[in-house]
């Protein structure tokens, strides 16, 4: 079983910044092989993909609206996955998910992921 926390999350003006972080834990499962995700929700909308990355953290993907302005990284040596967030948007507005998956190639689907977080809310202002 692997545990998932996010944090970072919060309320920010348009063109702000923030960066989200996503604590992984696990009994007897190597998390540093599995590839990692962030994925998000807005009300009334369905979960959708936001950034991937593999287990190493050489490839990583992004879904077209964030392009540019989100990074996803890891340190695998603090089991921890980050999301550095610039320019923000309204339309950014979501609550934003952790996951993995048991595999160390990145998938931008989500039914892929095996395990989630409880998720983090991110609001922007305008």
């Amino acid at each position: 079983q692997v545990q998932l926390v996010e944090s970072g999350g919060g309320l920010v003006q348009a063109g702000g910044s923030l960066r989200l972080s996503c604590a992984a834990s696990g009994r007897f499962i190597n998390i540093n092989s599995y590839a990692m995700g962030w994925f998000r929700q807005a009300p009334g909308k369905e979960r959708e993909f936001v950034a991937a990355i593999s287990w190493g953290g050489s490839r990583k993907n992004y879904a077209d609206s964030v392009k540019g302005r989100f990074t996803i990284s890891r340190d695998n040596a603090k089991n921890t996955v980050y999301l550095q967030m610039n320019s923000l948007k309204p339309d950014d507005t979501a609550v934003y998910y952790c996951a993995s998956r048991q595999s160390g190639v990145l998938s931008t689907s989500l039914d892929e992921y095996n395990y989630w977080g409880q998720g983090t809310q991110v609001t922007v202002s305008s």
